[in-house]
């Protein structure tokens, strides 16, 4: 493969190719589609071989700008183009080139002229002069046009682009074994464009069609097979554009019967009744003819007893007389072999005691019985299989076990009966002489499943609507439904009352009532019936009743203390479940005791639970008749009981009279004094201090004890 490339001047400075200039990999040609000033110098071609990375350069080769005239502009005139066929193989990479010289310089596009859209995986190199296709496939065949465009015109250059591919094998053939006699097909197929041509030869030379010989295009079959068949064939596909081979060789076999290696059973075993076929497969070539003998009698086929094809030999409706010893005998061209085996007929097995279908109660225990009668030189293994699955004992030993004791029972217990293990039991015994199974249906009764798609339908401040549908009863009648509810601030779930009081098995709605306003809620059911109650039902979407009035009061209304000038009024907040709606506030009314007006204040914190009113004109000890309300975004409440409350203390402004002081013993002083007069409307004296100190000492050093009272 060669490559071209132009060198301007001096090495190692290149022609740069862009929409003004353009070097043929085609040709080696470098074309300009408008000379410059700067294009003149000299120009030297250089030739690179890619395998060799040789290089050969041409002699230099000048350009010179003439000046005795103007070049005027003109239409595109394409020097370079596709041929107007360009076979392209399959997979391989299409370069189509097209460039043209003109003035001003032509712009060019490409497209196909069917109007389908230029492949995505192409390429455009060098302003569009190339054009490449890599992976070349059939749908990118088609005609393809360079369009060469300037502002005075403009010309296109056609070509065809036509996919064809080598034969590529899609199914070969392999070596082959045939007996005489026997019939040998083989088949090839090759894809290809054009369509793929297929001829035959065996031992390097055509193949020629014979009456045993068929050949028809890719397919080869030979019948009747003879030594002279034997060879090495091969499958030739052929197009103009390659052709390949598949080989294969035929080998003929031709031996007399052999059993050394396939010899009867010794031993076969049946029972009265059943049917048996006794195998006879001696290795021959060609196919023999095959005789049998019972004992040493040649044995004549009846409507029990059948020469099968293949040579075993069928007896059907087999008695205790069809015991005893039988002779394969077969013969082709090549020679004739025996073999001999023994058949044994044993009575049948059969089920005395079946299982049986059983009704029973979840935590219930039973046994499906499964007893036989057999013959007890035969081993015998009993089974069981739950809806089409076997047991496995071990993995479900807490509930299945094999009892019986004896080898002609194996009865199932099922121990602590769930939900789960209703269903089809079957019971399988299998000697090596026949099979056969006892089947149950148990039916398990239990408390209900749960209720399905419980629905809030309808909701209000007190009240919900709800509907269900019933979960499976299994087995027992659905006698109860119940309800349950659960909001943010219950303990878990809880029933609640509902309309009607008692919801029966056929009722599936129902109205629960005595709900707190503005709660969000969801609901659950569950069901019950004789056997007991049932797994709850998924819960309900959540949903908040509506607002109402505020109809529970704060308890424990009460206060006093505070400072000076202040009337400190107390009371327990209601809880949020209970406040009946949004924008939830209290109204705190008081008056002094005996007076007819209230003052009221607002609290707008459903949080709050206390309110100090404070005036300097506030006498201090002075009861006070106190209540508090309720309000939401519906209105106002009722308001709590009135209770008393006075207003804050004073301190104490006078000392206690007539102080005394006795001693009692040696460390023992006893302190008496009067209270002092005072006015009780500022407040009950609570205690007293009673200070102590030696005679040479300062007050400021004095014990101090308090008293109550």
């Amino acid at each position: 493969e060669l490559t071209y490339a132009w060198i301007f001047n001096e090495y190692p400075t290149f022609v740069h190719q862009d929409n003004r200039r353009f070097v043929s990999q085609e040709t080696g040609n470098l074309y300009i589609a408008k000379v410059e000033a700067s294009d003149v110098g000299n120009y030297t071609c250089v030739v690179t071989n890619v395998v060799t990375n040789s290089r050969v350069l041409g002699p230099p080769t000048p350009l010179i700008l003439r000046n005795d005239g103007v070049m005027g502009e003109y239409e595109p005139k394409i020097e370079v183009q596709f041929p107007e066929t360009v076979p392209s193989a399959k997979g391989t990479t299409v370069k189509l080139e097209c460039f043209a010289l003109g003035n001003p310089v032509p712009t060019i596009s490409w497209r196909r002229a069917d109007g389908k859209q230029i492949p995505r995986k192409a390429r455009r190199h060098r302003s569009s002069g190339l054009l490449e296709i890599p992976n070349f496939q059939q749908e990118d065949a088609g005609l393809y046009e360079c369009v060469a465009e300037n502002v005075r015109g403009k010309n296109v250059a056609r070509g065809q682009l036509t996919f064809y591919a080598q034969p590529n094998w899609i199914q070969t053939i392999s070596d082959a074994h045939a007996a005489i006699e026997e019939s040998v097909a083989w088949e090839c197929r090759a894809s290809g464009r054009p369509k793929p041509s297929y001829r035959w030869l065996k031992d390097k030379k055509k193949a020629d069609p014979q009456l045993r010989v068929q050949l028809e295009q890719g397919s080869l079959t030979i019948s009747n097979v003879s030594l002279s068949d034997a060879g090495m064939y091969q499958c030739v596909a052929e197009n103009r554009h390659g052709i390949i081979f598949a080989s294969a060789e035929l080998s003929v076999i031709a031996i007399g019967p052999d059993f050394s290696k396939t010899l009867l059973k010794k031993l076969t075993l049946v029972k009265v009744g059943g049917e048996v076929i006794i195998e006879c497969k001696p290795k021959a070539s060609p196919r023999p003819t095959y005789s049998w003998k019972k004992g040493r009698d040649i044995l004549r086929e009846n409507e029990r007893i059948t020469i099968l094809d293949d040579g075993s030999l069928r007896i059907v409706n087999v008695t205790k007389a069809d015991a005893g010893s039988y002779t394969c005998v077969a013969t082709n061209h090549f020679g004739t072999a025996s073999s001999t085996g023994s058949l044994v007929v044993k009575d049948p097995t059969r089920v005395m005691v079946s299982p049986f279908s059983m009704d029973v109660t979840v935590g219930e225990s039973i046994v499906l019985p499964c007893q036989v009668s057999h013959d007890h030189s035969l081993d015998i293994m009993f089974t069981w299989s739950f809806n089409g699955q076997l047991i496995d004992f071990e993995k479900d030993g807490d509930h299945f076990e094999r009892v019986g004791g004896q080898d002609s029972a194996g009865d199932l217990m099922i121990r602590s009966i769930q939900l789960k293990h209703a269903g089809k039991y079957v019971c399988m015994v299998q000697t090596s002489v026949d099979k056969l199974s006892a089947a149950a249906d148990l039916i398990v009764r239990g408390p209900p499943g749960p209720p399905e798609a419980v629905t809030i339908d309808e909701i209000t401040d007190t009240t919900a609507q709800l509907s269900w549908r019933p979960g499976a009863d299994n087995h027992s009648p659905i006698t109860m439904y119940v309800v349950q509810a659960r909001t943010p601030f219950s303990v878990g779930w809880q029933a609640v009352s509902t309309v009607p009081d008692i919801i029966d098995g056929r009722t599936f709605t129902a109205t629960v009532v005595g709900l707190n306003p503005w709660v969000e809620y969801e609901f659950r059911v569950v069901a019950a019936n004789l056997i007991g109650i049932g797994e709850p039902s998924r819960p309900s979407e959540k949903r908040r009743t509506e607002e109402a009035l505020p109809e529970v009061t704060p308890a424990n209304v009460s206060g006093g203390g505070g400072s000076k000038s202040e009337l400190v009024i107390t009371w327990e907040t209601v809880p949020e479940e209970l406040q009946n709606g949004g924008g939830f506030g209290y109204v705190v009314a008081f008056r002094p005791y005996g007076t007819v007006s209230w003052m009221q204040t607002v609290v707008a914190s459903p949080d709050a639970a206390r309110y100090v009113f404070r005036n300097e004109t506030l006498p201090p000890f002075s009861p006070y008749e106190v209540k508090v309300g309720v309000y939401n975004n519906k209105g106002e409440g009722s308001f709590s009981p009135v209770t008393v409350v006075y207003s804050a203390e004073e301190e104490p402004t006078r000392a206690p009279t007539t102080v005394l002081a006795r001693s009692l013993s040696a460390s023992d002083v006893e302190v008496s004094w009067a209270p002092p007069w005072e006015n009780q409307h500022k407040g009950r004296i609570q205690g007293y201090e009673v200070r102590c100190w030696r005679h040479d000492e300062k007050e400021e050093n004095a014990k101090r004890v308090r008293t109550v009272g």
